[in-house]
């Protein structure tokens, strides 16, 4: 009687072969339509005149500025939002103060707010007629229309990156080793170095890869302060949106292509992580059934 009851709640909560090939296939198709589609154009335009003119367009020196330019100001922020998400997530997961719940909701601000209006904020604090502007001047500290401002705009878009993903991490991990750490004698910074490190290694690595995409593709708040100087403040997105509208279709295609292919290594990179980390907690597992079976 179980058995037959069973098998009525699997037969009834089964979904229909047709059910499943419509399902997937809607999939499939927003997937074509939103993912392999735009790729395929950008790159069918961007080798529209052949590898020759392609290459020619990535050559040229203000596309090569903005090429070193994004990458330079990816490596100046990500360590950066490393050292923040690290340093929130392991506050906000392992202790408990007062305000914690007013930093968790700074953690989470870029994701409320424009990055348009983070980039006139920053205008507004440290532009020729912001709060520090006369200070900067003073001491010629540039810091609109230069690298420093458009660090900061990208460090402010993307510092909950790693932090949101650590801080499940570190509270599903629990206190339990750092405190027989501490017990045993161990140093907060050893504590830190040997056991909560290998213990979010993945998750801190995911996170920077996240990171990672979000400042090289980021476009409304370093649009704001960079001042779209060519040659010298504009990065991978903004030099695209200059090349297009100069009707230089095969230069912005070319230079699109290169963010779609770091997009995709992106992608592949996530995809190796979350099997990864899939292999490990299988393998985990299996270690802690093997015992009692």
């Amino acid at each position: 009687m179980s058995g037959t009851s069973v098998t009525r709640r699997s037969a009834s909560t089964t979904e229909s072969p047709w059910l499943r090939v419509t399902f997937i296939a809607l999939a499939l198709s927003f997937l074509a339509l939103l993912l392999f589609v735009p790729h395929a154009a950008v790159f069918t335009e961007a080798l529209r005149k052949g590898w020759e003119a392609y290459f020619e367009a990535l050559a040229d020196p203000d596309t090569v500025s903005a090429i070193k330019l994004t990458l330079l100001v990816a490596l100046i922020a990500i360590p950066l939002n490393v050292a923040f998400g690290i340093a929130a997530a392991w506050s906000i997961a392992k202790f408990e103060f007062r305000g914690k719940s007013l930093l968790i909701t700074l953690v989470d601000l870029p994701f409320s707010v424009s990055p348009v209006v983070a980039g006139l904020v920053y205008v507004l604090l440290f532009g020729a007629h912001g709060w520090f502007g006369e200070w900067l001047i003073a001491h010629d500290v540039k810091v609109i229309f230069a690298l420093p401002g458009m660090v900061l705009a990208t460090l402010f878009v993307t510092f909950p990156f790693i932090a949101r993903e650590l801080i499940p991490l570190m509270e599903s991990q629990g206190q339990e080793e750092e405190q027989a750490a501490l017990v045993l004698g161990a140093s907060g910074l050893r504590t830190f170095w040997r056991i909560t490190m290998p213990n979010i290694k993945w998750g801190l690595l995911y996170g920077v890869i996240l990171c990672n995409a979000r400042a090289m593709g980021e476009f409304g708040a370093v649009s704001v302060v960079s001042g779209h100087i060519r040659g010298q403040t504009n990065t991978i997105p903004l030099h695209v949106e200059i090349l297009y509208n100069e009707y230089n279709f095969v230069g912005a295609f070319a230079l699109a292509s290169v963010l779609a292919l770091l997009g995709l290594l992106t992608l592949v990179l996530k995809t190796w992580i979350e099997w990864n980390q899939s292999r490990v907690a299988a393998a985990e597992k299996r270690a802690v059934l093997e015992p009692v079976t």
